[in-house]
């Protein structure tokens, strides 16, 4: 045996020959970093097992689909020239390992794993707590909506379901309370009556001997406008279905809705203060209402609501209905229809959750299940938020139509004020510029808040000024841009009012005119602008000395004396 061959022995049995390390001294406190070549074990392995190690590493770690990662995984076949390195061997060694790297979009809903509803609901910011929460809709055939609802799904045309109806949907199925808390222009109104329409389509039909018992479902809304909203979209889902839908809002007599209400209703659509109007003249009783459902819950208690919320709730029938128990009631299809000791379904949606709303999800809201899209309360990514210092109103006036005659924004534009009598001013300003302004604020009786709406839809009037009566819930189709002619009072109204454009996925722009008096809220606002991923923080807004640090009147006036001090 040569020398040669003796000391490849020695190397591979004995380990690397003492004298060519580097030994470290016990007393040398340096951390060395550096290794020999011959250590490096990584190198003795075969390819295929250095897959498995990658593939170890992935498991560990997670994969998203969204999250920039390439989709060929550590399986699929990768080539360096012409060396093959994921062979058929490392393959059967990945499967046996039961590791499968398709994304959900990928897989039939059997096959669907913890894993992949963890990523499904990353992609689509979707948070749910409270319980044995149902998997989201992957899509609306593989759903257990009644065929019934899901034809006339399919006839309206709705294609594919937004984050919070993938949630809320199969969640309100199970009747169970639920509190949603998702951004406007989110699609809520289905995520609701969806669920509302399959619960009471297990009832007994209307017969003369029970309409007059009143609604089996109650929608309440802050305003007339969302109120005629939500009607004329439940209307289209519960007409084919044979359920009538009826609208109790102010601005129209008692004697008309009472006409309306002469054969029953399944369905009433009512804002809070017409609501407790008509019950306190006895129109409409709540004996048979069986499904509650509060939307806009944040604006109806701004509005001063609170107090006919309770009103209301507190009429609706606290004890079981004929043929329920305290044990399991009214058995349909295998399945508890009311959940024992239960009387009621109750749906609470907001976009925030002052305490008062909170007040009224733990008094009626029996553990209910609690859905989150996005973050609550933060403006939608779709729209990117500008601001611009502007002092004066003619010059507001002005820079409005240098905006408009740009060509940049299409109509229909919505100019938002703080005022009825700005609202008046700005209109006048812009049709003197040329351009047809509808006007919306509460000075208007009903007919012509109608009328300024539809002008808008139909393109009649190709700009809106309105105050935050238009802030909530009016859904006017591809808004290409918001203006704020004045800064909002509170951050929470400023994300509702620029909520009007970028809805439905599509991009939309947000202008703001800010003026020293804003101070209240610059600091909020610059925090809200920072967190949109298409929109930049203007540097005088940025520098601006109210925009560092929460500043509150008395603050400021502190400021102000210390200063003339």
């Amino acid at each position: 045996m040569t020398e040669s061959e003796m000391s490849a022995i020695r190397s591979r049995y004995l380990g690397v020959d003492k004298k060519k390390r580097k030994i470290r001294k016990m007393n040398d406190r340096k951390f060395v970093f550096d290794w020999d070549a011959q250590d490096d074990t990584l190198n003795n392995e075969s390819p295929a097992a250095a897959g498995i190690n990658r593939q170890g590493a992935q498991i560990m770690f997670g994969r998203g689909h969204l999250a920039g990662l390439d989709d060929t995984g550590p399986i699929a076949s990768r080539r360096t020239g012409d060396v093959q390195l994921a062979d058929a061997r490392e393959r059967r060694q990945a499967a046996k390992a039961g590791l499968d790297e398709r994304h959900w979009s990928e897989k039939p809903l059997e096959e669907m794993r913890d894993r992949d509803w963890r990523i499904f609901r990353e992609d689509f910011s979707i948070s749910a707590r409270g319980g044995q929460i149902p998997h989201p809709l992957r899509s609306w055939t593989e759903s257990s909506i009644p065929v019934q609802i899901l034809e006339v799904i399919e006839k309206i045309g709705y294609k594919e379901p937004s984050p919070i109806q993938r949630q809320a949907i199969p969640i309100g199925l199970q009747n169970r309370d639920i509190i949603g808390i998702a951004e406007t222009g989110s699609g809520k109104t289905a995520a609701f009556v969806i669920p509302m329409l399959a619960f009471i389509s297990r009832l007994p039909p209307f017969t003369d001997e029970n309409r007059h018992l009143g609604p089996y479902a109650l929608i309440m809304a802050p305003t007339r406008e969302l109120a005629q909203q939500i009607e004329s979209e439940t209307r289209k889902f519960a007409s084919p279905l044979g359920f009538k839908c009826v609208s109790i809002v102010g601005g129209r007599s008692v004697e008309e809705q009472q006409f309306n209400l002469r054969e029953g209703a399944e369905i009433i659509i009512a804002t809070p203060g017409r609501l407790k109007d008509v019950i306190e003249r006895h129109v409409l009783v709540l004996s048979q209402c069986r499904y509650v459902v509060m939307d806009e819950a944040d604006r109806m208690v701004n509005l001063g609501f609170e107090a006919d919320l309770l009103f209301i709730l507190d009429r609706l029938p606290s004890e079981l209905m004929e043929g329920e128990d305290n044990g399991e009631q009214m058995d349909v299809d295998g399945e508890t229809m009311v959940r024992k000791g239960r009387s009621r379904v109750t749906t609470l949606f907001s976009a925030t959750m002052p305490p008062p709303v909170e007040r009224l999800a733990k008094k009626y809201l029996k553990r209910p299940a609690v859905i989150t899209i996005g973050e609550a309360g933060r403006a939608v990514d779709t729209v990117e938020q500008k601001v611009e210092f502007v002092a004066g109103d003619e010059k507001k006036i002005q820079r409005i139509l240098e905006i408009l005659n740009s060509n940049q924004y299409p109509p229909p534009i919505i100019v938002f004020v703080n005022q009825k009598k700005t609202a008046d001013m700005v209109a006048k300003g812009l049709q003197r510029g040329g351009w047809n302004a509808a006007i919306l604020h509460s000075g208007k009786n009903q007919e012509q808040r109608e009328a300024a709406l539809n002008s808008l839809r139909t393109g009649d009037a190709d700009i809106l000024v309105a105050t935050d009566l238009a802030g909530r819930g009016i859904d006017v189709q591809d808004v290409s841009l918001v203006i704020n002619f004045q800064m909002a009072n509170t951050i929470e109204a400023y994300v509702h009012r620029i909520g009007r454009t970028g809805r439905a996925g599509k991009q939309g722009t947000a202008i703001t005119f800010l003026t020293n008096e804003d101070y209240e809220v610059m600091y909020d606002l610059k925090q809200e602008i920072s967190k949109s991923p298409i929109s930049k923080v203007s540097i005088e807004l940025a520098k601006h000395e109210a925009a560092q640090h929460k500043m509150s009147r008395e603050m400021k006036r502190k400021r102000d004396a210390e200063d003339e001090g």
